[in-house]
């Protein structure tokens, strides 16, 4: 399932789109099997036993609809929320939506993201999958479980950040570069209007 585009602002470039590794459905998948399985052994259970007409009808028909309720809770719900997970990573932000009927999420401005990391052990490398995580400017790091070639993400969003330190905000005109002096004052006064500038920040 793509990103939906009108979600995005006008200009805005998809870098990377992800949904979180399959592994997230290998524990699902497992359920289901299992639950196929004992559906299949009561139903024979229901054949070989003395149950006739009616009474072989309701056996067979109470299997079946708590096979479906199974089958619905524990492998179709975890496959839809799979599905409507996203990771996304654009050339102005960090995006992640996730939910069925409730939906969350979380977008982070790349101009306002310090830190880039990943972590993963012998298991998440063998599935090329880990944790990826990104601290921005004043807020605790936040961490993003099972993004799939995690390697790859990290690489692509710190090329993204180093890309926007680079770029100077065409936007940011706090003063005027003809007047030394008023750039020293504007440069305090934005200073001051962040709070402590930047010994204030918190780690």
């Amino acid at each position: 399932m793509a990103y939906p585009r009108e979600n995005l602002a006008p200009g805005e470039r998809i870098v990377l789109h992800r949904h979180p590794h399959w592994k997230c459905l290998l524990g699902p998948f497992l359920l289901f099997v299992l639950a196929t399985a004992i559906a299949g052994l009561l139903a024979g259970l229901a054949s070989a036993s003395s149950l006739t007409g009616i009474g072989a009808l309701i056996a067979y028909v109470a299997v079946a609809v708590l096979w479906a309720a199974a089958t619905i809770w524990f492998f179709l719900r975890p496959l839809i929320s799979w599905k409507t997970t996203h990771f996304v990573l654009t050339d102005r932000r960090v995006i992640f939506r996730h939910g069925i009927l409730t939906r969350s999420g979380i977008d982070i401005p790349i101009r306002r993201i310090n830190t880039v990391e990943f972590r993963h052990g012998p298991i998440d490398r063998l599935l090329r999958t880990g944790t990826l995580l990104i601290e921005s400017a004043s807020d605790e790091p936040l961490a993003f479980d099972d993004i799939p070639q995690v390697e790859r993400v990290h690489a692509l969003l710190y090329h993204e950040v180093l890309e926007v330190t680079d770029d100077p905000d065409p936007d940011d005109q706090r003063f005027d570069h003809d007047d030394p002096l008023g750039a020293a004052d504007a440069g305090a006064a934005h200073g001051n209007e962040n709070g402590r500038g930047r010994w204030g920040r918190r780690r």
